[in-house]
């Protein structure tokens, strides 16, 4: 059997905040709040996302408002839904990003070793960015 996701030891909706009285709709701030949790590690791939219903329960929002963010979040790779068996967080999910970040971090880290300041390296990587690529 597959555990419901709680990464931490804590499930999924306790941590995430909606907020109703904002001028952003509640599925924009479940797309990004869930975006987020995987790219962060707090979601790792492979693993059950809660069920539409369940999920909507627990954060006392309509059920298709977690289904519109579902479908979106699969349309942009993120999830994957295998039938009968449940939505899963996609196994590269995060994956790439993760390596990017410690990629920076390891950067950051040996030209701060070799004497640099943070507005060097800022240079550094601005013009990296502005070259064509390999």
């Amino acid at each position: 059997m597959v555990a419901e996701l709680e990464v931490s030891a804590v499930p999924v909706h306790s941590r995430i905040e909606l907020d109703t009285g904002r001028g952003e709709a509640v599925s924009d701030q479940l797309h990004a709040q869930l975006i987020a949790l995987i790219r962060g590690g707090g979601l790792l791939g492979g693993s059950r996302m809660p069920t539409v219903r369940g999920l909507a329960a627990d954060l006392r929002i309509a059920p298709n408002t977690v289904a519109k963010t579902y479908r979106r979040l699969e349309a942009d790779g993120v999830l994957v839904t295998r039938g009968r068996r449940g939505t899963f967080v996609a196994e590269s999910a995060g994956v790439v990003d993760h390596q990017v970040a410690r990629a920076a971090v390891d950067f950051v880290a040996e030209a701060r070793r070799l004497g640099h300041d943070d507005e060097e390296i800022l240079t550094l990587v601005r013009s990296a960015l502005q070259s064509p690529p390999d």
